[in-house]
């Protein structure tokens, strides 16, 4: 199985670059913290593990996804996959986050269908995520 050149070019980004990917997290110490929502998915049969963390703020009534970042444990299609998701989500209120679905990253990456799992723990981490900030805001 060969990956496309859009999934190796965004995994070697990743590998040179992680910062400048979103590779990262935010703890739970730090002052922004209740703003940040989680989500980690994992896929016990092929081992992908992946922590999405997605930081909003309030703009003018509407929750926007300010930053995000990722760390995930996998093949080169589920780091590919987490890094196309964080560039898919900055700028996005909640509600259109929500309705990402893995098909996007699926045709944007070209993943093979061997692969698509990779996809939908992304869009799985995100509604996680969603939901991790959602809650927090209630507790408030």
């Amino acid at each position: 199985m060969a990956y496309s050149s859009k999934v190796v070019d965004k995994f070697e980004k990743t590998l040179k670059d992680p910062k400048g990917a979103s590779v990262g997290r935010w703890k739970p110490g730090d002052k922004d913290f209740h703003r940040v929502g989680t989500g980690i998915v994992g896929a016990p049969a092929c081992g992908d593990v992946m922590k999405l963390q997605i930081k909003c703020e309030n703009i003018e009534g509407i929750n926007k996804i300010v930053d995000a970042k990722f760390k995930t444990y996998g093949c080169g299609s589920a780091i590919a996959s987490s890094g196309e998701l964080i560039d898919m989500l900055k700028g996005k209120t909640i509600e259109e986050a929500q309705n990402i679905s893995n098909q996007e990253i699926v045709d944007i990456l070209e993943l093979p269908a061997i692969k698509i799992h990779c996809s939908v723990l992304a869009e799985e981490a995100i509604h996680k995520a969603i939901d991790d900030f959602k809650s927090r805001r209630n507790n408030d």
